[in-house]
């Protein structure tokens, strides 16, 4: 009888695994864990201030154009010639210029049919 089975004790086992499949099938469905609580996120940092000052005001006469104000009605021919060139510019009132501003430079502006300036300004 050593190593011989019977028929009966392998139907018994396959009934019993059938039974616990069965069992297994009926029994309620084990629900999944709830999902863990959400992590309550930092808060964002704050923007970093704007800097909200104005620019620094540049003087009203930051190209020296107030002395030369008695040039404003007067021919072109009276501007006198500027020590620095480069700080001063001389158009006329049709002529095409560039609209840069600078402010250390003199803008003389004179009439194009007349030859009477018009207005002696920084920029």
């Amino acid at each position: 009888m050593g190593g011989r089975r019977t028929k009966g004790g392998r139907r018994t086992k396959v009934w019993a695994a059938i039974a616990l499949m069965v069992l297994g099938a009926c029994a309620e469905p084990t629900k999944p864990p709830p999902p863990p609580p959400p992590a309550e996120a930092p808060a964002p940092a704050p923007p970093p201030p704007q800097a909200t000052a104005p620019p620094p005001a540049t003087p009203k006469d930051s190209c020296g154009a107030d002395p030369l104000q008695y040039l404003v009605g007067k021919p072109r021919s009276e501007i006198p010639v500027p020590v620095d060139p480069s700080r001063r510019r001389v158009v006329c009132s049709t002529c095409m210029m560039t609209q840069d501003y600078v402010p250390a430079r003199q803008t003389i502006v004179y009439d194009s049919d007349s030859g009477l300036v018009r207005s002696v300004r920084c920029g």
